[in-house]
């Protein structure tokens, strides 16, 4: 296993990505594969390298290698229910290829979609089911790994996730496994580890966050999200402690990155966050050991 960084978390605290990395001592970042069909700079938080052309795919791991940087993962927030499901394919199917002429192995997919609240559970899975499946149909010969992330309302649902998981039946799917959000949905922090044992052997990518609820909160269930943004905390000071969730991942083979994703960087003035991912950034590092 490896110490990496989201693009986004990285430049919350740093002028550009190549700036933090080199402050963190980290050569691995998730990026963002935007719907324009570019990948981030690492020198200018401004600027996106297009990729659609195997010139300019080219040209983008020249920029990768100058600088001794490697992609861990594509993030892209997709969408299995829109409305223009033939464009969003093709979108993503690209994503997939320009992954694997990068050497990229996995591309985090958003379990999020549109309507989900309002759709009965087994056309949910429907839908996702046949999104994967028709990336899986489209690259055969770009078989990079999906991992479906346990994001938001369905991802958190271990049911949904089974049912997409059985529904595919294909190696190449799989998770994003984030292990603060299945205690965000409201899982006591016991029922937390045990779902992230269960699911630690299908991990293709990882996010790495935290939450520290008060003590009478963290082994009762929950409210969705109940009080995120006043108790996600630094990676190191939350109540999921990641030597146990690493041991799950080592134990299923998993030899991949732990992505470091703060999501408590917006609670903390500009200059003490640089202070907090070089916490989290030698906490990471010392589990990947």
């Amino acid at each position: 296993m490896y110490a990496s960084i989201r693009d986004d978390t990285v430049q919350s605290a740093y002028p550009d990505i190549i700036t933090g990395l080199k402050a963190l001592g980290l050569s691995a970042i998730e990026a963002n594969f935007t719907r324009q069909v570019s990948l981030p700079s690492l020198t200018d938080k401004t600027v996106f390298f297009p990729v659609t052309t195997n010139a300019e795919i080219a040209e983008y791991k020249k920029h990768l290698d100058q600088y001794n940087v490697k992609i861990s993962a594509f993030l892209l927030a997709n969408n299995l229910n829109a409305d223009d499901l033939e464009d969003e394919l093709a979108w993503c199917t690209k994503a997939l290829r320009v992954a694997h002429a990068l050497g990229v192995k996995a591309v985090r997919i958003d379990s999020a979609m549109k309507g989900q609240q309002e759709l009965p559970f087994d056309v949910r899975v429907e839908k996702f089911v046949k999104g994967i499946r028709a990336l899986i149909d489209a690259t055969p010969d770009a078989p990079v790994d999906m991992g479906i992330e346990n994001h938001g309302y369905q991802g958190n649902d271990p049911n949904f996730l089974h049912g997409v998981f059985d529904g595919v039946g294909s190696s190449r799917i799989g998770m994003t496994l984030d292990t603060g959000n299945f205690y965000w949905r409201g899982h006591a922090l016991e029922k937390t580890y045990a779902v992230i044992k269960e699911f630690a052997p299908l991990a293709k990518h990882t996010h790495i966050k935290n939450i520290n609820y008060p003590e009478d909160k963290r082994n009762i269930t929950r409210e969705m999200g109940w009080e995120y943004g006043k108790y996600v905390c630094p990676i190191p000071d939350g109540d999921v402690d990641h030597t146990i969730v690493v041991g799950y991942l080592r134990d299923a083979g998993y030899d991949r990155d732990l992505c470091i994703e703060d999501e408590s960087l917006g609670k903390f003035p500009i200059e003490e966050r640089k202070n907090v991912l070089l916490r989290d950034a030698e906490y990471i590092k010392g589990l990947a050991r």
